[in-house]
């Protein structure tokens, strides 16, 4: 691992391994990093820049990535054991490398900041969602914390700011929600649901209102879609009710969604784990004026 990095593997086919460097990553200088004793097999040892390997041959190396815009927000340590890490992940940062993001990533930030080279993450944030996000530090109890998430059996609390509107609240949204691979944005259909959400409002202006929301399944950008269902698309969601595609290197506008707490049962020790964001979403969406829902507001947050 380099500053959070893990190495490329390559499997080979039968043949000098030199060519089909060349060819799988024509941009590198082979010779000299074969030379250099930068290119390894799974336990570490170099190879030289005339081996012929086998078919299925481990290869071993690092490449660097493409330069990104740095993420200026802190990713924030609430909670560190044996077992678990546990941040505060701001918006912007992505939870693991995909596609452009490689190094501004959760993940590789936190490898890079505990040197725990296999930290895995147990769900998954958006982005463009800030809040709390938990990782796997010890491999051996990665099966029973993935299967907690993925069983449903978390409790997750987010909180968003978006148009206030002139419905009764809380409110159940249950839809069904369909998202196919390689496009950006998913969608409602009719049919039998599969995504629920608990949905409140804890504070209103005019205008704005913070929502509690509390999804009971775990579909993709499910609280962003069933808020714009409601007639209230979350503040600066480029996504929902349209799609728009913009650039975010100002970061100035970042999503009114955060995942405020996660709450369960240790499938380890059995007890009771809370844990709580401490960010705040930007209370100037909803004018600095806010009270309890249909009342006038008369104190600042």
């Amino acid at each position: 691992m380099r500053d959070g990095l893990g190495p490329v593997r390559f499997v080979a086919a039968t043949g000098p391994l030199l060519s089909q460097l060349v060819t799988a990553y024509p941009d590198e200088s082979w010779p000299e990093r074969l030379a250099a004793g930068e290119v390894v097999d799974k336990v570490g040892c170099a190879f030289s820049a005339d081996v012929r390997v086998g078919n299925g041959t481990e290869v071993f190396f690092h490449i660097e990535p493409v330069a990104e815009t740095p993420v200026p927000f802190p990713l924030e340590i609430l909670h560190h054991d044996e077992g678990l890490v546990v941040v505060d992940k701001p918006h912007f940062l992505a939870t693991i490398p995909r596609g452009q993001h490689v190094r501004e990533t959760a993940l590789v930030r936190l490898r890079a900041r505990t040197g725990l080279a296999d930290l895995v993450p147990a769900h998954r944030l958006d982005r463009m969602t800030a809040g709390v996000l938990v990782f796997i530090a010890d491999p051996t109890l990665r099966r029973p914390y993935q299967e907690l998430f993925s069983a449903q059996r978390v409790h997750k609390t987010y909180e968003a700011i978006a148009p206030a509107v002139d419905l009764d609240f809380p409110r159940v949204v249950r839809t069904r929600i369909v998202k196919e691979h390689g496009v950006m944005v998913a969608r409602h259909e009719a049919g039998e649901p599969n995504s629920e959400s608990l949905v409140d409002v804890i504070e209103r202006s005019a205008e704005r209102a913070r929502y509690r929301l509390e999804p009971k399944t775990g579909k993709t950008h499910q609280l962003r879609l069933h808020m714009a269902s409601l007639g209230a698309p979350i503040v600066n969601d480029n996504y929902y009710p349209e799609y728009r595609p913009h650039r975010d290197a100002t970061f100035d506008k970042p999503l009114q969604l955060l995942a405020r707490a996660i709450e369960f049962n240790d499938p380890v020790t059995g007890e009771r784990r809370r844990f709580e964001s401490c960010r705040t979403l930007q209370d100037r969406y909803i004018n600095h004026q806010v009270g309890p829902p249909g009342s006038v507001a008369s104190r600042s947050t």
